[in-house]
């Protein structure tokens, strides 16, 4: 086998975020989001691409019917066994890599079938590995035998099922499986974090959330690598904010950076991740990621010898990636 100030009055809202003069005030109310399934927030989900909000629906468009045929397999037999749709998403993922969501009878030296099994590897004789039903089966058997898969980004989950030779190929197909995990599998929301209620508002619950544990951490040290409870770097922060809110973040800056939907910096809502970089258009040399608190304020742990706080922050600062990334959507 080729081996995720509020000005005035807003009605009917979930969460509110107050920010004035570094203090932020968080107000629960309940929350109002609509399920066809009970999913848990993971920053791992959707699309992770500037300006590709709505390039999943432009490939799925694409697709023929066998290939939608094949996305249909996937999720009922997903939701025969009571798999999340995190796992039809895997599935889609690998598939759309491996074989373009199609049963070949051909590839790489003896891999067959949607995900490219290999006979002389274990995975079946080639008359299973060339049965969609039993294929898409067979991944599902070794995708849950994998700990923790969900905690991983689905791209990587998808990785560690196939142990490809180009592991990053299988996250170019993230916009899409979403959208067809919420259209074909009819799960509404498929990041499982709702929706953004505002430019001046957190994008969901738990951004709120993350807001008000990272504030609470003003005053703690700086150390380098660190990740609490009583001393923190920069990502180490971002990281424990974001699973007090039951949102699992990677553990490094350059790494969140990946881990959510991205959105021009200019367009951040509080709870937000920006980050900075060496070289700002290079992502491969961010040194630095503060969590963007709305009007004109961050909450960050610096550097050393300065503790976690909140400061003034500005589009303009040196160094500023031009892409935010919101977790968990």
């Amino acid at each position: 086998m080729r081996a995720g100030l509020l000005i005035g009055c807003v009605a009917a809202v979930s969460v509110t975020v107050l920010v004035a003069a570094g203090a932020v005030l968080v107000m629960d109310g309940q929350r109002q989001q609509a399920h066809a399934m009970s999913l848990s927030c993971n920053a791992a989900l959707g699309p992770t691409q500037p300006g590709q909000q709505h390039r999943g629906a432009v490939d799925a468009a694409n697709l023929t019917q066998e290939q939608l045929d094949t996305v249909s397999l996937i999720i009922s037999i997903g939701k025969e066994r009571e798999l999340s749709p995190r796992a039809w998403q895997v599935a889609i993922q690998a598939g759309m890599t491996e074989s373009g969501l199609r049963n070949v009878h051909y590839g790489d030296r003896d891999s067959l079938g949607i995900f490219q099994m290999r006979p002389s590897m274990g995975w079946g004789t080639p008359s299973e590995v060339t049965d969609p039903t039993y294929a898409v089966n067979k991944f599902y058997d070794v995708l849950e035998s994998l700990p923790d898969w969900e905690q991983l980004r689905p791209g990587d989950a998808a990785q560690a099922v196939e142990r490809s030779a180009f592991p990053d190929r299988y996250h170019r197909w993230e916009p899409m499986a979403v959208h067809l995990v919420e259209t074909v599998g009819e799960v509404t929301d498929s990041g499982g974090c709702g929706i953004g209620l505002g430019a001046a508002l957190p994008p969901n619950e738990d951004a709120a959330e993350a807001i008000r544990f990272a504030l609470e951490e003003r005053g703690d040290p700086y150390v380098w690598g660190a990740t609490g409870p009583d001393a923190y770097d920069c990502s180490g922060l971002m990281l424990r904010a974001y699973e007090a809110a039951g949102i699992t973040l990677p553990r490094v800056s350059r790494d969140q950076y990946k881990a959510g939907a991205m959105l021009p910096v200019e367009q951040a809502q509080p709870g937000d991740l920006v980050f900075w970089a060496y070289d700002s258009s290079d992502p491969a040399t961010i040194h630095h990621v503060a969590m963007y608190l709305g009007n004109g304020k961050i909450v960050e742990a610096q550097q050393s010898g300065v503790p976690v706080h909140t400061r003034d922050f500005s589009f303009d600062e040196a160094g500023l990636v031009p892409q935010a990334v919101r977790p968990g959507v």
